[in-house]
């Protein structure tokens, strides 16, 4: 006979806990063990309970569902986890399988999801990208290759403005990005203009800033 699978659900909102209480009501081989409403209440009752698996939603008040996590495996590391989430980056995921997730289930992807994903993780396995994923390795090998390639943001700025971006970053005056470049002044100046008007900036200052913010000078490097 089938072990039954004993669950906690974290998640701040109580429907998202009724909904997936009732799908794994529906379903034999689960046994809803606790609910918790917040980050604190997660740890707090998979730490009592001990559940096989812990529903944890990704965005919770009070200690989000990522610190919850690192606090979980710390003292309970057999428990396994699966993030429930609305929306997630690919950074975000590796993160999580980092930090020690089973897999990430996509709220809006629940029904159809919900019970094959648990027991993908409860045999041992990772359920990442809506299916099944054996080697954790490999997938997040393929998961680092697609972060690093995701288009950033240029904020309309041409290939010769970011280096001009670039410049005063490193706090050349006009004459000098003129001279690098081999521009006159005044089409350094035109260049500074539209910068300003495509980044919403007034002065160089606010422009170094902005552009170290929004990683600006990595992208003409």
């Amino acid at each position: 006979m089938e072990r039954t699978i004993r669950i906690v659900i974290a998640d701040d909102h109580p429907v998202v806990r009724i909904g997936v209480r009732n799908m794994l009501a529906d379903a034999s081989g689960f046994d809803v063990a606790g609910e918790a409403g917040d980050g604190d209440e997660a740890i707090t009752q998979t730490l009592e309970l001990q559940p096989d698996i812990l529903l944890l939603d990704l965005l919770m008040p009070r200690l989000p569902g990522l610190e919850a996590m690192r606090a979980i495996m710390s003292g309970s590391p057999t428990v396994k986890i699966l993030l429930l989430t609305s929306t997630i980056t690919t950074q975000q995921i590796i993160e999580a399988l980092h930090i020690g997730a089973r897999g990430i289930v996509l709220k809006d992807s629940l029904v159809q999801d919900l019970h094959t994903s648990i027991r993908t993780v409860v045999s041992g396995d990772y359920w990442i990208g809506g299916k099944r994923v054996a080697n954790l390795v490999t997938a997040l090998h393929e998961l680092m290759q697609k972060a690093e390639v995701q288009p950033r943001k240029t904020y309309g700025l041409t290939p010769r403005e970011l280096e001009v971006v670039g410049a005063i970053v490193e706090g050349c005056t006009n004459r000098d990005i003129a001279r690098s470049f081999g521009l006159s002044e005044e089409t350094v100046k035109r260049h500074l203009s539209n910068i300003f008007d495509k980044t919403g900036v007034s002065t160089r200052l606010e422009l170094a800033l902005f552009a170290i913010a929004h990683q600006l000078v990595a992208m003409q490097q």
